[in-house]
């Protein structure tokens, strides 16, 4: 089991393997990929149960999905460093004929994916199936989703959720990053969706909130919570509050790194303040 110092070791140099694979290909979605780093960090070392001899059935796996598929960034970094594929690769991010496209996709056959996730709105609805697959097969174990909040204004999201509620799916952890942001600017100046707690209970969810989304202790807190009211007749949501762009002051409280890679000054700048931990690819 890591500890804390151990974890932030490791959501550092997530940090660093997103901005690094971002800048090189002049293309990507840093903000909300390090925005997320320390939740999808948190999933992979300490809470989730998987073999990394990957199967897309994850039968007896705690199963995870990222809806939110444009932060591919952190999940591939992720999902390198915890053993899925080797950490090497991520120097192909974005490039021709690699198995690492900007957003997820699954005929790269690609260790540790198991939906594509270029097209908002989606990831939801596989979850829950999934969910309800391993219902069916007797399998304890919990399936975990990732979304955005900008992607819960897709309208299918709202038809999962009722689903999800309606058919007691109570071995699904849905996640929202909520950071407020998206590519054109803030959640409410896009389309304001007023209280995402409301509406998740209002559609008969169980709802928790982590305010600070940031923090390592408090998310394993948030989760831990979060798994102990499974299995109740509810799915259960978290709202997770992170700042986009996280661990890099430049890039923080602002929409405008959403989908735009620093460039050698402000990438020499990003990685000073993110010091090499594990050993870059």
């Amino acid at each position: 089991m890591p500890t804390t110092k151990q974890l932030q070791d490791f959501t550092q140099q997530v940090r660093r393997d997103i901005l690094r694979m971002v800048h090189a290909v002049n293309s990507g979605h840093p903000g909300g990929s390090l925005g997320c780093a320390e939740f999808i960090s948190c999933l992979y070392q300490e809470v989730m149960e998987y073999s990394t001899d990957f199967t897309m059935d994850g039968i007896n796996e705690d199963m995870f999905f990222l809806s939110n598929g444009h932060i591919s960034p952190v999940f591939y970094s992720v999902l390198s460093r915890s053993g899925f594929f080797p950490v090497s690769e991520l120097a192909t991010f974005r490039k021709l004929d690699s198995r690492l496209q900007g957003h997820p996709t699954t005929h790269e056959h690609l260790p540790g994916i198991r939906i594509a996730s270029g097209s908002l709105g989606q990831g939801m609805s596989v979850a829950i199936g999934a969910a309800e697959a391993k219902k069916l097969n007797n399998d304890d174990k919990i399936v975990y989703s990732l979304h955005g909040d900008g992607e819960l204004q897709e309208g299918q999201i709202w038809e999962s959720v009722m689903y999800a509620s309606a058919k007691k799916v109570d071995n699904l952890i849905s996640t929202v990053d909520v950071n407020e942001k998206q590519i054109d600017g803030t959640t409410d100046e896009v389309l304001a969706m007023g209280s995402l707690r409301a509406k998740f209970e209002a559609f008969g969810w169980d709802v928790l909130e982590v305010k600070e989304g940031n923090d390592i202790e408090a998310i394993l807190k948030g989760i831990e919570e979060a798994k102990s009211r499974t299995g109740k007749g509810k799915p259960v949501c978290i709202l997770l509050y992170t700042e986009m762009g996280n661990g890099v002051d430049f890039m923080m409280h602002t929409h405008a790194w959403h989908g735009k890679a620093p460039n050698d000054d402000q990438l020499a700048t990003a990685l000073e303040q993110n010091p090499v931990t594990l050993g870059d690819y």
